[in-house]
């Protein structure tokens, strides 16, 4: 995750970007939620390292709401998202302070606050940073689907070890997942016949196209649209 890419076009934050739902406590985590509170589905999103006010972000959490699911966007870094005119904090030295790991030990609150709420069954989607912590929950009986969109720091052994069924969406220019990389997953995940799951790579598209797109940029939003479908046709087949 050292590549320039997962700091290009940096969102500006809105915490008051949310057309339907409220920011609360959920785990021991701030988070936006949003959709049916008495539904037994819900939907995790996991942010690359801008953090989980995203305007894009909390858009696509309403839309996955739209569709019958309970969607929740946790704040990973307690406050402290990655901000590329912090000289002090350059990315090396932020994600210290933030590693995967750390936010996969935090996303499990989360989810058993959710199970503790009555949801029966959740699925988890992440962006970049966000795409790690989810196929670490992937790996157990955490999530019943994940969704992977543009990862970061995701190996072929990880796939290797992933029981969740996955959807992986890709970009065609992308130093972090390359091409080359997101077919050695397709490779694994076509060697498992026991494990339901793609890879899909966007032409056209580069790291971060899904959530960090330029909204005025017609073909952009398209190309996003479409990936968010992708995920959302997904969690209708997996989460029920």
């Amino acid at each position: 995750m050292s590549g320039s890419q997962c700091c290009e076009n940096p969102p500006a934050l809105n915490s008051s970007c949310g057309s339907s739902g409220s920011v609360l406590e959920l785990g021991g985590l701030k988070a936006y939620a949003t959709g049916p509170s008495d539904s037994k589905l819900a939907i995790l999103l996991i942010s690359d390292v801008f953090g989980y006010e995203a305007p894009n972000l909390w858009k696509l959490a309403d839309k996955v709401a739209a569709a019958g699911f309970y969607v929740v966007v946790p704040d990973f870094f307690y406050g402290d998202p990655y901000s590329p005119s912090n000289s002090e904090k350059p990315l090396p030295v932020w994600i210290q302070s933030h590693g995967t790991d750390k936010g996969f030990e935090d996303a499990k609150p989360v989810i058993a606050a959710l199970k503790n709420k009555g949801f029966s069954a959740i699925g988890a989607a992440g962006f970049c940073w966000g795409a790690k912590v989810v196929v670490e929950l992937g790996k157990s009986d955490y999530i019943q689907a994940a969704v992977l969109l543009h990862p970061s720091l995701v190996t072929v052994d990880d796939i290797k070890e992933l029981k969740a069924p996955i959807a992986i969406l890709g970009a065609e220019v992308d130093r972090i997942s390359p091409p080359e990389l997101l077919k050695k997953f397709e490779e694994v995940l076509s060697s498992r016949a026991e494990l339901n799951g793609y890879v899909k790579i966007f032409p056209g598209t580069s790291h971060g196209w899904t959530v960090r797109y330029n909204v005025e940029d017609e073909t952009a939003v398209k190309h996003a649209e479409e990936a968010h479908q992708n995920m959302l046709d997904w969690f209708v087949e997996y989460v029920k």
